[in-house]
């Protein structure tokens, strides 16, 4: 989808205009419609989408803040870098942050949670588009962890998700991978189902642990890849 299609499917979101910008422009940096280290001008990006050049700026400052751009006084905007070191970083605040979430959400898991949880993973299961793939991935670990009822803990969990997104879409394009988290997701469930917290946190650091290792190794390997 081109960026102005992707702020098209945006307006039924009840947000404010920099808000419409920031999802069209992440999204389309997640998807890889701008590669890491292009150059994001407003002036350009304000006139595709009929906009003035305030709500664009506003949007790539917030981006800024996610960690998806770079704002250079001389340069202006460009798309961030993909960095080994960020995702291996990143992948460490996961499991200090999904593990505690894990601990306090356990005690207080539902049969329903636990078969949305399952349902979520069936659908995986028949899902190839990457972006999708990746939008599940998020929402079957929301599932074990919204029982824990932090929603500060939630949003700093969703926040590095969305970091974190940008190395998976990376790998996520081989099946290999996929077959090998499914595989993982669907021990954790069982963990969780039998309300075994030991071996549930145990997957849980392994799971996170190894897409970032994947993640760096695929980021240093790949000579198109800007750092």
């Amino acid at each position: 989808m081109t960026l102005e299609q992707l702020f098209a499917t945006a307006q039924f979101r009840n947000a404010s205009t920099p808000e419409l910008v920031a999802h069209a422009l992440r999204e389309a940096i997640l998807g890889g419609l701008y590669a890491p280290g292009q150059p994001l001008r407003q002036d350009t990006i304000a006139a595709a989408l009929g906009l003035s050049k305030i709500p664009v700026r506003e949007a790539l400052r917030r981006l800024e803040a996610e960690g998806l751009v770079v704002l250079h006084p001389n340069r202006g905007a460009v798309v961030a870098p993909l960095v080994p070191q960020e995702a291996q970083e990143i992948a460490e605040i996961r499991i200090a942050l999904e593990t505690l979430a894990l601990r306090l959400a356990l005690p207080h898991l539902a049969p329903r949670d636990l078969r949305v949880a399952t349902g979520i993973l069936d659908d995986l299961d028949a899902e190839n588009d990457v972006t999708r793939w990746g939008a599940l991935n998020r929402d079957f670990h929301q599932t074990l962890y919204t029982p824990a009822n932090r929603p500060q803990l939630l949003a700093l969990i969703s926040a590095q998700h969305r970091r974190f997104d940008r190395y998976m879409r990376v790998v996520l394009a081989s099946m290999r991978h996929q077959v090998d988290s499914q595989a993982e997701h669907r021990a954790l469930l069982e963990a969780c189902r039998a309300g075994d917290e030991a071996t549930a946190i145990a997957i849980l650091e392994r799971h996170i642990a190894t897409a970032a290792a994947l993640l760096a190794e695929h980021v240093r390997s790949d000579p198109t890849v800007v750092f």
